[in-house]
This record gives structure tokens, sequence and C-alpha cells, in this order.
């Protein structure tokens, strides 16, 4: 047997899974799941599913602004903050506007700060990191201003809220409602619409791009006004889940949603990822901070176990995923 006969099939299967990046994903969850029934036989039943999609899909939803923005290159330090500030106008303009016109109210702060992130990248030419840093920061200041004011109406969840951030059907949370939709407009957009495909040129060679007629400003302007107002509505979900509003609901969640596009396949430097990866990756997160609790280890080393982790899974599947 020659080498090239030996080593057809590792090439055979190396091809497949860059073509289907996906699949090492799901075999990765499979074994996590695997691993922590042996860890704690019986922890997976109904009640475990139910509440691992529960939290896996706002931290999903959020990632997907990383994954957006990613694709053409950027990243989006923001959104954790745009998502705690809706949650928390929400909030406190139940007891003064209504709920309908506090959602409302919730959703323009996070779309005004996409267009400024969208303004600064796309026609200041800042980069990305640092003007949604910036924006990030001055709109932390902006709550805490606005918390004064508000400080003495109270606050208060919507019941509709609570029910579709916390309520299930058997192992269904009812927050799929919400998540199904939006998933499959989001994996749509990618694949089938122009704009989709504007995000990859953009990551894959913005120059050229813009030599083929791009008007990349407007590509910015559109794509990071659509990830302030996803993180928007992820604020608002938050706030269902936690039923409590508070100056940093989702600031702690803002590295596991670049972590989840990482490890779902999405390049830093743009051009290459898919959301329906970045959806595995959230319940891959999910289920690993599920299971570094289970094993009751201390804080400070979960910590630095799951760093670790999440570097070694995004190396191994770069390399298995990357073209031959």
């Amino acid at each position: 047997m020659t080498v090239a006969a030996a080593e057809g099939p590792a090439i055979r299967i190396k091809r497949f899974l860059s073509e289907y990046p996906v699949v090492p994903l799901i075999l990765l969850l499979a074994a996590l799941v695997v691993a922590l029934e042996v860890i704690r036989p019986g922890i997976v039943n109904e009640r475990w599913i139910a509440n691992t999609i529960k939290f896996a899909i706002p931290l999903a939803m959020l990632a997907s602004c990383q994954t957006l923005t990613m694709l053409t290159g950027g990243i989006d330090l923001s959104v954790g903050t745009i998502a705690t500030i809706s949650s928390f106008v929400m909030a406190t303009q139940v007891p003064l506007a209504g709920t309908a016109s506090a959602v409302v109210i919730a959703l323009v702060p996070a779309f005004l700060l996409g267009l400024v992130n969208g303004f600064g990248v796309g026609i200041c030419r800042v980069h990305p990191l640092i003007m949604t840093l910036g924006t990030g920061l001055i709109g932390i200041g902006c709550l805490q201003v606005y918390q004064r004011f508000v400080i003495a109406t109270g606050s208060e969840v919507p019941d509709f809220l609570a029910w579709l951030g916390t309520g299930r059907i058997w192992i269904l949370p009812h927050s799929l409602l919400l998540f199904v939709p939006f998933a499959v407009a989001v994996v749509f957009m990618l694949r089938r619409t122009g704009f989709g495909r504007l995000l990859y040129a953009l990551g894959d060679n913005e120059n050229a791009s813009r030599l083929s007629g791009v008007r990349g400003w407007q590509v910015f302007l559109a794509l990071y006004a659509l990830s302030g107002l996803i993180a928007g509505i992820t604020g608002l979900l938050y706030l269902g889940l936690i039923k409590a509003p508070s100056l940093s609901l989702v600031e702690p969640r803002l590295l596991p949603a670049v972590a989840a596009a990482v490890i779902g396949g999405t390049s830093i430097f743009g051009g290459r990822g898919t959301y329906s990866g970045t959806i595995v990756g959230a319940l891959i997160l999910t289920v690993l901070t599920t299971m570094l609790t289970v094993m009751q280890i201390p804080e400070g080393t979960r910590r630095l176990l799951f760093g670790v982790i999440i570097l070694a899974v995004t190396a191994i599947y770069l390399r298995l995923t990357e073209e031959s």
C-alpha cells in the first residue's frame, strides 16, 4: 500500500469536516453530555435539557452579534452594555409608561448605540474594537446617570417576559418561540441575501470589495445597527430569565458570547463562519459550565480550566476543519 493510498481516508475525512464544520461541534457536544452523565449519573434528564437550552438561547443570540461583526473582520464589545441598558430601561419604564411603550423605549438606545458604532467604524474608520469599547464605556456611564433619575420609581418585570424567559413545555423552553424564527432569519440572511454575501466579501477582502463598487460604510452602518438591536432584544430576554434588573445584568456574558462564536468556527479575521456553528458553540459552553460546576471546582480554578478548554477546543477544531 502506498503512502498516498494510506492517507486517502484521512484526507477525505478532513475534506468532509471542512465542508461540514458543524459536525465535529455536534460530536463534541454529545461527548460533553455523556461525560457529564458519567460524572453525575442521572443529571441529564428532561429538566436539565430544558434549563440548558433556556440558558444557551440568550447566549446564542448575543453571540450572533459577534458572528455577524466578526465576518467582516470586526468585533462588537458593546453588546453586553447595550443588552444591559435595554433590560434596565425596560424594567424601570414599565411602571411609568406601560409594557408596550417600555419595550419601544428600551430598544431605542440599543439601536442608536449600534448606529454610532456603525458610523465610527464605517465612516470615521475607527477600528471596531476601539469604537465598540468606547461606546460600551459611554453607555455604562449614561446608564448610571439614568439610574439616579428613576431610582425612586422602582422596577417591574412584565409577566410576558417572565413567561418567555423561564417557562417551558416538557423540554421545550418558551424562549424557543423567539429564538427559532430569529435563528432561521439569521441563517437565511447569511446564506441567501445580498447583505449576507457582502459581510463575507468585506471580511475576505475589503479593498477588493470597495473596488467592486461595494459601499462599505453603508454595510457597516446597517451591520452595527442590527447588532445593537439584536443585543437590545437579548437584554429583554435576559431580564425575563433572571427577573431582576441590574447595572451589570448581561456584562458577564460578553466574553462567553465571543467564545461561542469562535468555537463555532467564525474567524476573527473575517470571511468565514456560520451561525449554526455559533449556536452549537453556545450549547457547548453552557454544558461545559454545568460540568465544571458539578465537579465542585473552586471558582478561580474553574475559570482557569474554562479558558484553557476553550483555547484547546478552538485550536483542535480549526486544525480539523481548515482547508487541506
